[in-house]
């Protein structure tokens, strides 16, 4: 919604100024078809042209984030911290009786319980995965921990590539808008033997491609980049709370204290209380008894 406003609030203030100093959209309108075209199509082209069919899809689905928001709310990091927990003791008290949790995570009861958490494929190959590879390698903790490091930056590198996809459009964006404004210029030349008040429209025209290019690139692409950024860099705090917990379990700290270091971890407007969480893993405690 905020950014359905903000889209609002542009338009309203670009061409609400530019008519309140007696601009007439007029030209513009009439224009405005054409140069949308050149700008947008080449635009399009230029991004098609740079990327695999995978990033496109990628990217397209990204810019609904826009509108969205991050996907994880503050209710789903409490469920994920509870999650953790229960892994961590039944890793602790009972490791042979974790495999069956971790190989058929869609068979789990424990996993069952959080069917959102369980929809994010990674974020379950994230948390079976070092579990198993930790059962493995508790010699050398230092050894999980450095490949779950480098996995959630890959991850975060991999969803980024729409932000940069839609940074490369706006950044090209100005110079279409002069291409289209330069291709409006040699067709005023082609009429130069025209009154005045015709090469003023043919002129005003042609400059409208350079004010699209322009507007488009700083009013709509650039922001969007900017948003999506922000968000699949909040949404990555959910995988970096699964590498938290799961490294200070690898240090064999205490289930609530590697659940404490998690909470900790869990971005300031997301973070469930101390008492919040007490509550939570005690209600956890009472379904496992």
């Amino acid at each position: 919604m905020i950014a359905l406003v903000g889209i609002v609030i542009i338009f309203v203030m670009v061409f609400g100024g530019y008519l309140a100093a007696g601009g007439k959209m007029g030209i513009i309108l009439k224009s405005l078809p054409f140069e949308m075209i050149m700008i947008g199509g080449a635009a399009l082209g230029a991004f098609v042209l740079s990327n695999d069919a995978s990033s496109i899809k990628h990217t397209i689905k990204d810019v609904g984030k826009v509108f969205k928001g991050p996907k994880w709310k503050s209710e789903d990091y409490r469920d994920l911290l509870c999650l953790l927990f229960e892994l961590v003791r039944i890793a602790r008290t009972n490791p042979v009786g974790l495999e069956a949790h971790i190989e058929a995570p869609e068979d789990s009861p424990v996993f069952g319980k959080y069917p959102k958490i369980l929809g994010d494929g990674e974020a379950i190959a994230l948390i079976c995965d070092t579990m198993r590879s930790a059962s493995m390698n508790y010699d050398d903790p230092h050894q999980v921990e450095e490949v779950l490091e480098k996995r959630v930056e890959a991850t975060l590198h991999h969803k980024l590539h729409s932000t940069h996809a839609l940074q490369t459009i706006a950044d090209g964006l100005p110079a279409l808008g002069i291409v289209a404004a330069v291709l409006g210029v040699i067709k005023t030349m082609a009429s130069i033997d025209q009154p005045p008040e015709v090469l003023g429209k043919l002129i005003g025209g042609a400059l409208v491609g350079t004010f699209l290019g322009v507007f488009l690139a700083y009013g709509l692409v650039g922001p969007f980049s900017v948003k999506v950024k922000a968000v699949v860099e909040e949404d990555a705090n959910f995988h970096q709370l699964i590498r938290e917990v799961l490294i200070a379990n690898l240090h064999m700290h205490a289930p609530n204290m590697c659940i404490e270091v998690g909470r900790q971890n869990v971005p300031s407007h997301h973070r469930p209380s101390f008492g919040d969480m007490e509550e939570a893993l005690k209600a956890v405690k009472q379904e496992a008894a």
